[in-house]
């Protein structure tokens, strides 16, 4: 009895989430709900059995585990689609298209659990991938959130007016350009050629990335961007525009460590050499964990870090190569001994947000992922900027670097090549070099007392909340 009353309380939520099949959606999505659940509203958190073993679960309170409910969809087979993989982590690049088509097919499973649930679940927060969500909301009269965890400069960029032809921009050359829509903007922002055409390659040639996401757009009560508008409030009022509903900051997410080192004699004698480094010398490299660079880039990016002479920490997940397979010569020959004396390689997952912290790192050499530029920004790390290919790696780094937050290593606009001697200038630019002193001024303080505010990030995300309960009472009436 006690459990209907909490049901048919306005002001206490039960909220499904349903995010894509991404490590980078899956955790902030999980952040977002202990946030709900810390608040009493109740969770459903929908995704495959092999990403719910994924998530940090030990981060929900035990007293408040009664409140989040993981709900199981089996991924249905797909031609094409490996047996086992749920998430992008466990795909090259090119077989992500068919983990969209597997994705597409838990609709049917969906719609049971949601009519299974009645009227108790009125809202779903959601993801970009599911375009067909809005009408089966619609018909169950569910509300939706769509959350966005890019920030608004890229969501600002991908989403063109409603009142724009769907055609207005159909090859990945249309990418590469400004829109017609971005006036008045502070920084220009758009793909290279090399980035838009790796990212096609993610996608379903039936249904495109930008379509999925113009159908969620259009389709939502409420888009909720991860940002704030100290970062960019432009983008924020430029979104607002644009679209004709209401559009909020969660704020920036502090970050968490998603789950416990296993191995802490290697953290703990990785930190003994940390320790014994100066204030802020050290660049930390890391190019996220599912960003494959072919052996040739793999090879000219180490020799860049050889050159730049300065001591480093450099990540290499055990990811297959752009070729596909594992390489036994992942990097150069020699190079590990060559330069002992000032770096460390880490091999597989490591504990990213304790390097960052340690205040021997002063640089992160970063593929421009929103959650690691979070966190390095968060604490004040200068930001060598690589981006990765897909995604909106690639505008973030035009925007961090028309900022003047950090330094973008130049590339061949068409196929993405790069020297080692350009790597290594960029480095030492943005570490040691008179020519980055702004640079690591501006990450350093000004961008560290947004990011690293997480009291003014948590405020975001708590008139979020009161909005969502506001919203719900008021359309109850």
């Amino acid at each position: 009895m006690e459990n209907n009353k909490l049901n048919r309380d306005v002001n206490k939520l039960h909220i499904a989430v349903f995010p894509w099949l991404a490590q980078g959606h899956l955790l902030p999505f999980f952040q977002f709900s202990k946030f709900l659940v810390q608040k009493g509203h109740r969770v459903s958190f929908i995704t495959t059995p092999k990403n719910h073993t994924r998530l940090p679960k030990n981060i929900i309170p035990s007293n408040l585990s009664h409140l989040i409910t993981f709900v199981d969809l089996p991924l249905p087979p797909v031609d094409g689609l490996p047996d086992g993989a749920e998430s992008t982590a466990d795909l090259p690049i090119h077989k992500v298209p068919f983990l969209k088509k597997a994705f597409d097919g838990l609709q049917p499973n969906l719609t049971k659990f949601l009519q299974d649930s009645g009227h108790d679940i009125t809202w779903i927060v959601h993801d970009f991938a599911c375009y067909w969500l809005p009408p089966l909301a619609n018909r169950l009269g569910i509300k939706l959130v769509f959350f966005s965890i890019f920030n608004a400069t890229s969501m600002a960029f991908a989403l063109p007016p409603s009142e724009m032809a769907s055609d207005y921009r159909s090859r990945p050359e249309d990418y590469t350009v400004v829109p017609k829509w971005w006036k008045d903007m502070p920084y220009e922002v758009a793909f290279k050629l090399h980035e838009i055409k790796s990212h096609w390659d993610c996608m379903d040639s039936d249904v495109s990335d930008f379509q999925r996401i113009k159908e969620v757009v259009q389709g939502c009560h409420i888009l909720l961007v991860r940002t704030c508008p100290e970062f960019e409030p432009e983008s924020l009022s430029l979104l607002k525009t644009l679209h004709n509903k209401p559009v909020l900051p969660i704020g920036l997410l502090p970050p968490f460590e998603p789950r416990e080192d296993g191995d802490h004699n290697r953290w703990e004698a990785l930190k003994l050499w940390l320790d014994c480094r100066k204030d802020k010398s050290v660049v930390y490299i890391a190019l996220g964990s599912e960003l494959s660079l072919s052996q040739e880039s793999m090879h000219e990016l180490a020799f860049g870090i050889e050159k730049s002479g300065l001591p480093f920490v450099w990540v290499i997940n055990n990811r297959p190569l752009v070729e596909g397979k594992l390489g036994l010569n992942i990097i150069p020959s020699g190079f590990e001994t060559r330069v002992s004396d000032r770096g460390m390689i880490w091999w597989g997952w490591a504990p990213q947000l304790r390097i960052l912290a340690h205040p021997s790192v002063g640089g992160f050499l970063t593929h421009c992922g929103w959650s690691s530029v979070v966190e390095g920004l968060g604490l004040g790390l200068s930001l060598i900027l690589f981006p990765g290919g897909s995604s909106d790696m690639g505008l973030m780094a035009r925007l961090l670097h028309g900022m003047g937050i950090g330094l973008e290593i130049p590339r061949d606009e068409k196929n993405g090549w790069f020297s080692s001697d350009s790597v290594a200038e960029s480095i030492r630019r943005v570490m040691v070099d008179e020519e980055g002193e702004a640079i690591r001024v501006k990450s350093g303080h000004e961008m560290r007392a947004i990011f690293g505010n997480v009291e003014v990030q948590n405020k975001y995300s708590n008139e979020f909340v009161e909005f969502l309960v506001r919203y719900s009472t008021e359309s109850t009436r």
